[in-house]
């Protein structure tokens, strides 16, 4: 059993974990959709990556808006949790390994590992991290706590379960 200074610590790194990925990608989404030609000069290394495309850039946007709005949203709905941290994480870590495979193939430098390492690596890291944490709370049954407050499951209120 934990003692009440680990469960703090833990709560306090998985707060700053989920805030790190929402915002993060919530910001950079919304930076690609509203600016991206911005985006496309001052993210290093994406000017090394191809021409610049409006279109394409947007789209990516929308994908990294929706995926920090999915670890926000998460982190309030206990009860999705799993389920919108794993689809998130799963785009998070496909990216990162694409970043990868480009490097492997001859296509990027191996500079690219680094430099891309806090904007894709890092936030794939953080999911993986988050989903486990979540997996094993849902697989304990502990899935109730909110920001640190324990909460009814919908079925002990008497609703749909």
């Amino acid at each position: 059993m934990k003692t009440k200074e680990e469960n703090h610590a833990v709560l306090i790194s998985i707060v700053s974990m989920v805030t790190f990925n929402s915002l993060f990608l919530s910001a950079n989404g919304i930076f690609m959709l509203v600016a991206p030609a911005v985006w496309y000069d001052a993210v290093p290394g994406v000017t090394d990556t191809g021409f610049f495309n409006q279109h394409f850039i947007r789209d990516i946007g929308i994908i990294q808006l929706f995926l920090g709005i999915a670890f926000g949203l998460g982190m309030a709905r206990p009860d999705r949790r799993v389920g919108l941290w794993s689809a998130a994480t799963l785009w998070l870590c496909a990216h990162a390994l694409f970043h990868f495979w480009e490097v492997a193939v001859g296509i990027c430098s191996p500079s690219a590992i680094p430099r891309d390492f806090p904007a894709v690596t890092l936030p794939a890291i953080v999911g993986i991290t988050l989903t486990l944490w979540a997996i094993r709370r849902a697989w304990s049954g502990n899935t109730s706590f909110v920001h640190g407050r324990r909460h009814l499951s919908r079925q002990a209120r008497g609703g749909i379960s």
